[in-house]
């Protein structure tokens, strides 16, 4: 069981000088803020936990909170929301609350639209039992076809837990650069102490069929040249990132053979880490009927907070 859980609130800025963003890190927040946080509700016993950390992060951002309910619209609910979000210290936010009405889906994904959410909040659901993290059904099918960025949240919290340890996929493709700056931009404003860019590198990448020692050693040199070649393409990208971003966050590569998906949500769960970040799946591929995206693997069984970055 983790024992430390991430609550995603800031501490004091260590990249700003009297509040105001440097240039070089005002240029990054322009890239890659999110300027509406939305955050579909129920009166469920985790609304004020779950509205707590909106809030928090609303102010963290410096964005708009668009609360979101599928629902009838009543001066109680309206009450309920607004005294939840005000008992949260600190400067207020701006927000507004929006009562929808439809098939929850397809009410949440026009909405997104509608107002113009750059990030959504979807809570997780827990499995007692066994202690295990993962998406109904309604979160599902949102996380897959929302046209914003996504955070879910495991276990969201009234009290500010620092998020000290974010983990972000560094494996080849072409939205990781953008996902691994979007980390970046996240640990500054959180103050997290550390980010580790994990390259995952299939298994079936290593072809040699090991039925001695020859064998096991031209294995093992094949995965020391796919760890050396991947991790020159992650220097490339850190390269690109300023190094006023990286001054206090102490950054680790971790390249780690298996399959992709899986192995990050297994490193992510071992590292304790509090937050993993993670691509968007592309654009639905015939084949995703036959085999799961790598982030399902992510969805099944959430290991920690994730953030999902379109």
């Amino acid at each position: 069981m983790r024992l430390k859980r991430c609550s995603l609130s800031r501490k004091r800025n260590k990249h700003t000088i009297n509040g105001i963003f440097s240039p070089l890190t005002k240029y990054l927040v322009t890239l890659y803020n999110y300027e509406t946080i939305g955050i579909g509700v129920a009166f469920s016993p985790n609304l004020q936990a779950n509205l707590h950390e909106a809030t928090r992060l609303s102010r963290m951002l410096d964005a708009q909170l668009v609360v979101l309910h599928v629902g009838e619209e009543t001066a109680e609910k309206s009450l309920q929301i607004a005294e939840i979000i005000t008992e949260e210290k600190g400067e207020p936010i701006d927000y507004k609350i929006e009562y929808i009405n439809g098939e929850p889906v397809k009410a949440i994904l026009n909405a997104v639209k509608d107002f113009k959410i750059d990030l959504l909040l979807l809570g997780a659901l827990v499995e007692e039992k066994f202690v295990k993290y993962y998406l109904g059904s309604i979160a599902r099918k949102i996380t897959r076809k929302a046209s914003c960025s996504v955070l879910l949240m495991i276990h969201p919290s009234v009290l500010r837990v620092p998020c000290q340890h974010i983990v972000v996929n560094g494996f080849e493709d072409e939205h990781t650069v953008n996902t691994i700056k979007a980390a970046f931009h996240i640990a500054n404003a959180l103050g997290s102490a550390q980010l580790t860019i994990v390259e995952e590198i299939r298994q079936e990448a290593v072809t040699i069929n090991v039925d001695d020692d020859h064998g096991l050693r031209r294995a093992n040199i094949l995965k020391e040249k796919l760890r050396r070649k991947e991790e020159r393409r992650v220097q490339e990208i850190l390269q690109s990132i300023p190094l006023e971003w990286k001054k206090d966050l102490t950054v680790n590569t971790q390249p780690i053979f298996g399959k992709r998906g899986y192995s990050i949500g297994h490193y992510a769960q071992i590292a304790r880490a509090d937050l993993l970040v993670m691509n968007a799946p592309s654009k639905k591929r015939s084949t995703d009927r036959f085999f799961p995206h790598d982030i399902e693997y992510i969805l099944n069984e959430l290991p920690t907070d994730v953030l999902i970055v379109r």
